[in-house]
């Protein structure tokens, strides 16, 4: 247990711990907040996120954190996150057994979380059928229950892949509910478009409620694309390089961004700017020779890419708590 997690236990016990964290500067929040971040993701990664995924049916990602595919480990830092958020704020009685009192709250503070993110994107909070809608479906269980799969996808983030609709889901889902094997993805899409036609009755509320949240999700990124082992289709083939090598040289990037920050919160600067700067130099200042193997515009040059990452705070906030976790409380 560090330093910092201890000040967090310590703080909880004396009931001081909301008022502490909202209280102090931005350097003591970070490392405060690295403090209760070790507490709190294993509790939520025992008593909520191993079930979750064992109910998806998710074996692998139930069995550790490192485990968890990407699209899961999302919804496990987002749920950390919120609880994190709970916990340095509502934490304001004496709490002797803080892991039982978070554990007391998961639920509560992971629903409304997702509720809050769900608004920000202009989607229904909690997503409901309109009785015209209903009435326009003519009662048909199946699509009234299509209806309201659909208003809660367009409220999440991520994407089917290259498709608008995770169509295979929901095929799946349409055997659970009408027992009927016969209709799959074609079916299921066509049904889709029934539902989305019903919804055009009312202009406002689509455009409300579906195009909106719907325009803001994420863009999938398609993969340049590498024939299979021993195929010779004509395409460019990269010369002797291959994933792992990309793996080992992100990893000694970002081994020397972590030691380059850490002298630089040595010498008093800020953590967030030092991010900034830092990554800013490590993941652009290459020759160039890392990417002499990848198909011209394929892809982002790593400067774009960085650059668009570091514009937005929220990236920057997440890399700087990794960093400082990493780095562990600064010596007293």
């Amino acid at each position: 247990m560090t330093g910092s997690a201890n000040l967090v236990r310590d703080l909880a016990r004396s009931g001081n711990l909301a008022v502490r964290a909202n209280n102090i500067d931005a350097r003591q929040r970070v490392r405060l907040t690295a403090g209760a971040y070790d507490i709190v993701w294993p509790v939520v990664f025992e008593r909520h996120t191993r079930a979750m995924e064992l109910r998806r049916s998710h074996p692998a990602c139930a069995a550790s954190v490192r485990g968890l595919r990407p699209e899961c480990l999302d919804r496990f830092q987002d749920d950390v996150e919120a609880v994190l958020d709970d916990l340095l704020h509502n934490a304001k009685v004496p709490i002797r057994n803080l892991e039982g009192w978070i554990a007391r709250r998961i639920n509560a503070a992971t629903v409304d979380a997702h509720r809050r993110r769900r608004g920000a994107r202009g989607a229904l909070q909690r997503p409901r059928l309109p009785q015209w809608l209903g009435r326009a479906l003519g009662g048909d269980p199946w699509l009234t229950r299509l209806a309201v799969e659909l208003l809660t996808w367009v409220g999440v983030p991520t994407t089917a892949g290259s498709g608008l609709w995770p169509l295979g889901a929901w095929a799946e889902l349409r055997l659970r509910v009408t027992g009927d094997p016969s209709a799959g993805e074609p079916a299921v899409g066509a049904e889709v478009e029934t539902v989305l036609r019903a919804m055009r009755q009312s202009a406002v509320w689509y455009a409300n409620f579906v195009e909106r949240p719907l325009g803001r999700k994420e863009i999938p990124v398609t993969a340049a694309h590498r024939p299979a082992a021993g195929a010779d289709d004509g395409t460019l083939l990269p010369p002797g390089r291959t994933d792992s090598d990309d793996d080992a040289y992100l990893h000694a990037l970002a081994d020397a961004a972590v030691r380059a920050i850490e002298g630089r919160l040595g010498r008093g600067e800020d953590p967030a700017d030092a991010v900034r700067s830092v990554v800013g130099r490590v993941f652009t200042g290459g020759t160039g020779t890392e990417e002499l193997d990848r198909v011209p515009g394929t892809a982002p040059a790593p400067d774009e890419r960085v650059a668009a990452l570091l514009a937005d705070p929220a990236v920057v906030d997440r890399i700087t708590g990794t960093v400082l976790a990493i780095l562990g409380p600064p010596a007293e």
